[in-house]
């Protein structure tokens, strides 16, 4: 099964462009890291900068808008992500509780959606989709 760890730092939504972690912070997230790759369960990762430096695609009446960042509505928002393959939902929330997040941090946890979820016809619309990912993938 696959989760996404989605890592929500309160007061990243004001954050401005070119913020970065402390080293310190960033050597014990190495570690934790480095626990999830050997534990042979890591799928991805990365950090993302700041809302302040994205945009945002809206698509009201049809028509795409394009917003910059920051977004005054925005009160959360992601500050980076794990993809981690494990057993269950509880071998998931395990990990997240090793993470060494601080007081101001939040991890959510979202299992991926894997084709067998979806009805045959919903699977029937989405042909190709897995291959799409292998090639995306490098496969």
């Amino acid at each position: 099964m696959r989760f996404m760890l989605l890592m929500i730092p309160k007061g990243y939504e004001n954050a401005a462009p070119g913020t970065m972690p402390e080293a310190d912070a960033v050597a014990a997230m190495m570690k934790y890291n480095e626990a999830l790759q050997n534990a042979g369960v890591l799928l991805a990762l990365d950090g993302l900068h700041p809302p302040s430096a994205g945009a945002r695609v809206h698509f009201a009446g049809g028509k795409p808008r394009v917003t910059d960042g920051p977004f005054a509505e925005a009160k959360e928002v992601l500050g980076g992500y794990w993809m981690i393959d494990v057993k269950s939902r509880e071998e998931a929330i395990a990990w997240a509780m090793r993470c060494p997040a601080s007081d101001n941090e939040i991890i959510e946890i979202r299992q991926v959606q894997e084709m067998a979820d979806f009805p045959e016809d919903v699977q029937r619309a989405a042909a190709g989709f897995e291959q799409m990912q292998r090639r995306a993938r490098g496969e």
